[in-house]
């Protein structure tokens, strides 16, 4: 299957190209990216042939592509290629903005092509077993989740991401969705208010976008939920950022930690530790996936439409900063 990127933008696209690579069955036959620096330097660092112009990237006739470009772009970058009857896993947030998410999914629906979100977290090994462990009830009713997405502050690794036309916004938009799909994923309903408060405790003298960031939800169960998703990891932090949840249930208390198979490398006096993951690559399980999909003729594990339903969350708390009070959902598009 020939597979490609469009856009090395989003600092994923370096660990998915190695993803795409190991399946036996994809051919990485290059990416386009309309940064021409930014081009040239993934195609000298990963081997990679680089098309500085969409038409000759699409002459290659893919049959699937990985959207990475920055998130205020997906919805115009799809819109370019869905015409081509090409497969598309997009990176998280689907989108910016409500309009531009129903629009992406109603795009893909009307030239019959399969839309993946990228949430590779539902393919974590310690979050399937969880969700075997809500599924079996052997935790009886869950009261309460309370729940983490922090990470380093991200100009670091991309600049565009403290860039609130680009980005959406700050740590809210960057990191809420992965933990609101993985709870919808363990419920199996939907959120029904979200309430939010953020500041710029952390690092307010480099960006003006949100750092610190609490969001309150509750889902049509009655089930309530928290998300610190902070920037509020330093940048000699051992890894970029993490992802943890508790859940406190009628028969125990159960906390997982996505990222805790590692190992601690001790480097040279002018770096820093940093761990070094030796588990399950979640990023391959999501990739396997999409390809299957795609092979199968079948609508991915992960849609558009939990793409579209994250952002809502996000929307949502962005509303309820502003307002200062709770917001209902679903939201109006």
């Amino acid at each position: 299957m020939k597979v490609g990127i469009m856009s090395f933008a989003h600092l994923h696209a370096e660990a998915y190209i190695h993803n795409l690579r190991a399946h036996p069955q994809v051919e990485v036959f290059g990416f386009f990216d309309e940064d021409e620096k930014r081009g040239k330097h993934f195609e000298k660092e990963f081997g990679v042939k680089y098309f500085p112009h969409l038409d000759e990237f699409l002459k290659q006739k893919p049959q699937a592509v990985l959207i990475c470009s920055e998130n205020a772009n997906h919805r115009r970058d799809i819109e370019k290629i869905v015409q081509a009857g090409v497969h598309i896993l997009c990176e998280k947030p689907i989108a910016t903005t409500l309009e531009d998410a129903r629009a992406i999914i109603q795009s893909c629906e009307k030239h019959h092509v399969r839309l993946m979100t990228a949430f590779p977290m539902r393919f974590s090994q310690p979050m399937v077993e969880i969700k075997k462990m809500l599924e079996t009830g052997s935790l009886g009713s869950i009261y309460v989740m309370n729940t983490t997405n922090q990470g380093q502050l991200p100009m670091r690794h991309r600049a565009w991401f403290v860039d609130k036309k680009l980005a959406g916004g700050g740590a809210v938009m960057d990191h809420v969705v992965h933990l609101v799909d993985l709870m919808r994923w363990f419920l199996g309903c939907e959120v029904v208010e979200v309430f939010a408060k953020t500041n710029r405790i952390f690092h307010h003298d480099k960006v003006e976008v949100e750092t610190g960031g609490l969001v309150m939800v509750t889902f049509s169960n009655g089930i309530f939920a928290t998300i610190d998703c902070s920037w509020s990891r330093p940048d000699y932090y051992p890894t970029w950022g993490g992802l943890t949840m508790e859940f406190i249930g009628e028969n125990g208390v159960v906390f997982v930690d996505a990222f805790k198979q590692n190992l601690t490398l001790f480097g040279r006096p002018d770096q820093h530790t940093l761990w070094l993951p030796w588990g399950s690559d979640a990023n391959q399980g999501m990739i396997n996936e999409f390809i299957r999909s795609v092979k199968e003729e079948r609508d991915p594990l992960i849609s558009g439409e939990d793409g579209f339903k994250a952002l809502e969350v996000v929307i949502a708390a962005y509303r309820s900063i502003e307002l200062g009070q709770p917001v209902r959902l679903p939201l109006e598009v």
